[in-house]
Parts: C-alpha cells; structure tokens; sequence
C-alpha cells in the first residue's frame, strides 16, 4: 500500500507563478545559476541556489548560504507572493511538450513507503550530493523541489484528473522553453479520498527523476524523527513532496555519451574490435535509432550505425538495457571506461539537445560521440522491481518539473 497523502501548499499568489517558477537547481552550474537570477528578484532559483546572492569565492556550502535561501523564503510569503491554502488538497500539474501533455498529482509521499521499498528507485545516491539538499531542506524546513515519481496507469485517478480539468485553472502560463504549465487543486472530499484510496491500493511507486533529493528528503525526516522521539507518524516532517505522473503520459529521451579518445588505438583497430559484437554500417539516416539495441556512433564528421549481433541481447533487466551494451561491450572492453560515474574521458548528453550538440562536442572536447535508443519507462520499472540498479545517466525525462509552484512546510 502507498501512502500518498494531501497537503498544505504553499503556492504563488495568483500572478506570480510565471515569475516565480524556475527550473530545478541541479541544472545549472554556479555561474549559470548567477546569470539567471541576475536582476530577478522573483525567481525560484534564488531560493534553491541561494549561493548567488553572494560573491564567488564565498564557500556555496557555509552555512549562511541555507540561511540566506530561507530569509529569501520568508520574505516572498511574509510580502504576499506566495499564499498558504488552508484546507488539505491534491493539485493536478500539467505539463504540455510539443502538444503533448503529461497530468501529475501534486501530493506527499512516505518516507517509511521510501524506507521499505514502496517507493522503488533504480539509481544509487552519492552521499556528497545529498547533503546540500539536506541542509536547504532542514534550513528552510521546507521542500521545494518536487520529487518525480511514476505509477501504472489507473483509472480512477484518470477519472478524477479529467473532471477537475474541465474547470479554470489555478495557474497557465508557458515558460521561455516553450513547456505549458496548468495547475488544478482537487479539493472536494470525494475526490480526495478517490486519489487516496487508488494510490493506497498500489503495491509499487518508482522514483523517475530526483533521487538524490528524494534520499536528501528522506533523511531529513528521519533526523527530525530523532530531535522528535515522541512523533506519531503524521507530522509532515513524515512525508515529501512528490509529482505523480502515470506511466503511459511519460516520455523518456535518450541520455548519450561523448568519448575523449580511443583508448590509444586507431579507428581501424577501434572498429575492428567493435565488429566482434556490433555490424557497423556508414549512415546517412537520421542518427537517432528507431529500433532497441541499434546505437549511431558519431567520428570524424560521419555517422555510423551499430546494431547488436544476437550473441549479446540479453533479457535481464538491466543487461539488456542499450545503454549497459555500450557500457558492457564498447565503453568498458574497448575504450577503458570501466567506472563512468567518475572517468572524466567521458561526458553525457541529454536527448533534449539533440544530435547536432554531439557533433558540436567532437568538434570541441570530444572524439566520438553515441546516440541512444531511449530506455523505456517500463524497462525502468523492470530494473527498480528486481531490485537492480541502472547504469548512471540511463534516463532524460522532459518536460522539467518546475520548483517553487509549490512548497511543502515541515
């Protein structure tokens, strides 16, 4: 059973959230972040990257840097940009892409749901990468960064989210990407308890995106738990704020690679060895591949396309995953990228900035680049149900959730 409850939000008054809505923090690096708060004082941003309210060389990890994002949280409520709703409540955020739309609940989660495998993830953290989240969270003792979850398709909350739909939105706006956001509040008893009960009656919730600050939200809770010896399992320090989209709305990109060098070997010696497992033919296709197991490898301004002989297709959840065949056969054997969480002779690309930035970067840094068949929400699922783990950089969900729509106050 999932326990995914109703809440509080704190949310932008009528009018700001266009204002207001920023990007996730771990999108932009610190001089990135800078430039875009430059001037704004609205932005979200300010709030999830309060290091750029001071100089560069000012540690971004001291403490004031977390005092500051919360001054910056107070102010924005204590001056009316944002309003607290009095009444518990799920929201509906819709996101459109192309003219394509994905409808979430906005809700919280369980932290026990995370702890005892409800909540299934498919990715290891870094304890180094939670703890910044941590100590904004704890500081702000608020979360303002949702946290992306993914569930199978259900009907009654279909059902639910249609109707609601059919009434005016909180907020509509369209962001400089292009992404249009809706935002719809379900508040009648019946539909509360409809959303509650069909996410109670799910025996499995899978983490899409966001799982170091969902380990960061989990572990808040748990030390407040501690400073609490006395809480009884309600309190919202229990819970974190989620985005529940079902699985058949989603849409994964592909995460590609970009390669340094060859290893040491010429490019004969390099594609001689990758025809053990690969038939590699010169392309002139569109190099995005249409079909799972089929790669396009990108060096010296030609494309060409790589598909996996049967010796090496593999049913287990994540063997048979492409991006484990180009870790397993290519990057690990070939090129000598055996651990590429930390080889800085390889780099990853989202989806989202297409095949044209691969050839951009072996123009730049790189030599070689490859474009992935996307990992498919179910192959996720698969993994995160044997309890597996996926290779780092699998997925690129698009559209980003925005942060600082909503708010969850612990």
């Amino acid at each position: 059973m999932a326990d995914i409850k109703a809440f509080k939000a704190i949310r932008p008054k009528e009018g700001m959230a266009s204002k207001i809505a920023a990007l996730p923090y771990d999108v932009y690096n610190r001089k990135e972040a800078k430039e875009v708060v430059k001037g704004d004082n609205d932005s979200f941003l300010r709030i999830d990257r309060p290091e750029t309210q001071f100089d560069d060389d000012q540690d971004m990890y001291a403490p004031c840097i977390y005092e500051k994002g919360r001054e910056l949280l107070d102010e924005m409520i204590n001056d009316g940009r944002y309003i607290k709703d009095d009444s518990e409540s799920y929201y509906i955020y819709q996101l459109t892409m192309n003219g394509r739309p994905q409808n979430g609940i906005v809700a919280c989660a369980s932290i026990d749901d995370y702890i005892n495998g409800v909540i299934k993830k498919h990715e290891n953290t870094r304890e180094e990468k939670e703890l910044d989240r941590i100590r904004h969270v704890d500081t702000l003792n608020a979360q303002t960064g949702p946290i992306f979850l993914a569930y199978r398709h259900n009907e009654t909350i279909a059902d639910v989210v249609a109707r609601v739909e059919e009434s005016s939105p909180l907020y509509d706006f369209t962001s400089d990407d292009g992404i249009t956001h809706k935002v719809w509040k379900i508040d009648s008893e019946d539909d509360v308890n409809q959303v509650s009960s069909a996410f109670a009656e799910m025996d499995a919730i899978y983490i899409a995106d966001g799982h170091h600050r969902c380990a960061s939200a989990v572990k808040v809770g748990l030390k407040r738990r501690e400073e609490h010896p006395d809480y009884n399992g309600t309190e919202e320090f229990n819970y974190f704020l989620s985005v529940l989209f079902p699985d058949d709305e989603l849409m994964i990109m592909p995460y590609n690679r970009v390669v340094k060098d060859l290893n040491g070997l010429s490019f004969n010696e390099f594609t001689s060895k990758l025809s053990e497992h690969f038939t590699i033919a010169k392309s002139d296709e569109v190099p995005e591949p249409k079909n799972k197991s089929d790669i396009f490898m990108y060096y010296d301004k030609s494309w060409y396309k790589l598909t996996a002989k049967a010796d090496i297709i593999n049913d287990d959840p994540v063997k048979g995953l492409d991006v484990s065949l180009l870790q397993n056969y290519i990057l690990s054997p070939i090129l000598g990228i055996d651990d590429p969480r930390t080889d800085k002779r390889v780099d990853f690309v989202g989806g989202i900035r297409g095949t044209k930035e691969l050839e951009s970067r072996c123009s730049d840094d790189m030599l070689i680049a490859f474009s992935m068949y996307p990992t498919s929400i179910h192959e996720l699922f698969n993994v995160a149900d044997a309890n597996l783990l996926m290779p780092p950089k699998s997925t690129w969900f698009e559209p980003k959730l925005r942060s600082g729509i909503f708010i969850h106050e612990l």
